[in-house]
């Protein structure tokens, strides 16, 4: 009784008797009576101390609530073993209960059992109910389970598909799809379509602490993925992923991704699927019975008729093209002024060699850049080592000898004199690939310079002649100024020698 104090205060200071302030209280004589007789049996005395409480007042005439005199008391169960073991999968209060009641034939009835454990449950730290804004936030997050996807007809060996939930804060539109991993690629690829398919962008992402979202989780300043966060802001969105440890900061996409496994796998269980768009369009079916057919008991309406009178008019517009997933690697610029990047390089200007730059890769590009500003970009090329450079990149005297191509080589040895012409033929010919033949050959045309081109072309003509096809070779002849010099007689010019030591060809037959 809650009245306590003040009807002992009105039967005691006021001076009323029983009578007049029972029918002041509302409540029967006899039970006035009986409160009186307590207080005094208790040994209290009016004015009743401050600092004994109402319950304790309570408590010291009463007894405690709920027991009756001489009633015996029922084992009790460890009810924080009991609500720790609701958090595990598939496990009811009607569970534990039959546990109990197994070790304790003589315990608690169901129902009381139930009772006892919702009134210790109401003493935990109470959990702030969130109210989500319209359009404002989109909870994402993978299922626990997996759905088995068979990928080959002759074999029936299966393949496990992750999938991907999405849902609307405000009015719990939901969105599902397959992806055959949670890396950052799919994890990206399966935002886009839960944009494209709501139509529009909201205000903030809320994902877990997930690497694919988050590199480095913490309570005031989790630093997001760079990916991530470029494609937040590619839909005028922002991270805000939930505090580490701490499901309930994200429960409305908990809550859905319990549905969505059990609106998905159970209607899907016995279905076989050859390919992850199969997979995918059964479960677009599946999510749109559930937008558009499920009544949420709570408000009258469908999940899509909430969506297009709330959340629908204040998403952001999509932008016109959708995002395409990028990938950031540190480099460094080697002394050549190129990148390596999967096993290719890549041209910047060559100014920045030797400078730490980063570089973003698409499926098609690669852009490179130093301190946020991008200073080169290319198409991306197949990792097979060789270099993809833009001329002006280079510096003036790289690009001159980057001019020269084998029609510009044949000219110029040409021009000297047919036998330059000839030498650097053969040389190109001798090489596996014409381009290694041009540095030789360029340093050959380089000649002209220091000893001039009728030198060069007798040098060419010796060394043609003695089977020097090489710069070293045409160098030292012309050094040495052999190239006006006649040839040694050749072998077949020589006279037999005659000896008497020699047997000679006739020795033989």
């Amino acid at each position: 009784m809650r009245q306590v104090r003040e009807l002992m205060r009105l039967h005691r200071e006021a001076g009323l008797g029983m009578r007049a302030t029972a029918r002041l209280a509302g409540i029967a004589e006899s039970t006035m009576r009986d409160m009186v007789k307590r207080f005094e049996s208790a040994g209290l005395t009016w004015p009743v101390a401050a600092e004994l409480s109402n319950a304790e007042l309570e408590h010291k005439l009463y007894g405690l609530a709920g027991r009756k005199p001489g009633q015996r008391k029922l084992p009790e169960p460890d009810w924080a073993m009991v609500h720790r073991e609701l958090k595990r999968k598939y496990v009811t209060l009607q569970t534990l209960w039959e546990e109990y009641i197994e070790a304790h034939p003589k315990g608690y009835r169901y129902s009381r059992f139930c009772d006892l454990y919702r009134g210790w449950e109401g003493r935990l730290p109470v959990t702030m109910r969130q109210t989500h804004q319209a359009g404002d936030k989109v909870f994402v997050d993978y299922a626990g389970d997996k759905q088995p996807v068979v990928v080959d007809r002759l074999t029936g060996e299966t393949r496990e598909a992750h999938i991907f939930v999405a849902v609307m804060g405000a009015s719990s539109l939901s969105f599902a799809c397959a992806t055959w991993s949670e890396t950052l690629a799919d994890w990206t690829d399966a935002h886009v379509r839960a944009f494209a398919a709501f139509g529009g962008a909201p205000r903030l992402l809320v994902p877990d602490n997930a690497k694919v979202a988050v590199i480095k989780a913490c309570l005031y300043d989790p630093q997001v993925n760079r990916s991530y966060a470029d494609l937040a802001r590619h839909y005028g969105a922002a991270c805000l992923p939930t505090r580490p440890r701490r499901p309930r900061d994200k429960a409305k996409v908990e809550a859905c991704v319990g549905i969505v496994e059990r609106w998905l796998f159970g209607r899907l269980r016995n279905v076989i699927f050859y390919s992850l768009a199969e997979l995918n369009a059964a479960i677009a079916l599946l999510i749109a019975r559930l937008n558009d057919e499920r009544v949420l008991r709570h408000f009258g309406q469908t999940r899509r008729q909430l969506f297009e009178a709330l959340d629908a008019p204040l998403l952001t517009p999509l932008p016109a093209e959708p995002y395409v997933f990028a990938e950031w690697r540190a480099r460094r610029v080697g002394i050549d002024y190129h990148v390596e990047v999967e096993h290719h390089f890549y041209s910047v200007p060559h100014r920045f060699a030797r400078k730490p730059v980063e570089a973003r890769l698409t499926a098609r590009t690669v852009e490179i850049f130093l301190n946020g500003e991008r200073i080169a970009a290319h198409m991306r090329g197949s990792g097979n080592g060789r270099h993809t450079t833009v001329p002006d990149h280079m510096a003036s005297a790289h690009r001159r000898y980057a001019d020269w191509t084998l029609e510009k080589i044949l000219a110029e040895s040409a021009r000297i004199g047919p036998c330059a012409q000839l030498l650097c033929e053969k040389i190109l010919e001798d090489r596996p690939h014409p381009e290694q033949g041009f540095r030789s050959c360029k340093g050959i045309l380089g000649l002209e310079k220091r000893f001039g081109a009728a030198r060069l072309e007798a040098a060419a003509q010796r060394a043609l002649e003695i089977g020097s096809r090489n710069f070293p070779s045409l160098k030292s002849i012309l050094e040495k100024g052999l190239e006006g010099q006649p040839l040694s007689p050749a072998p077949g010019d020589h006279q037999p020698i005659e000896h008497g030591n020699i047997r000679g060809s006739s020795y033989y037959h």
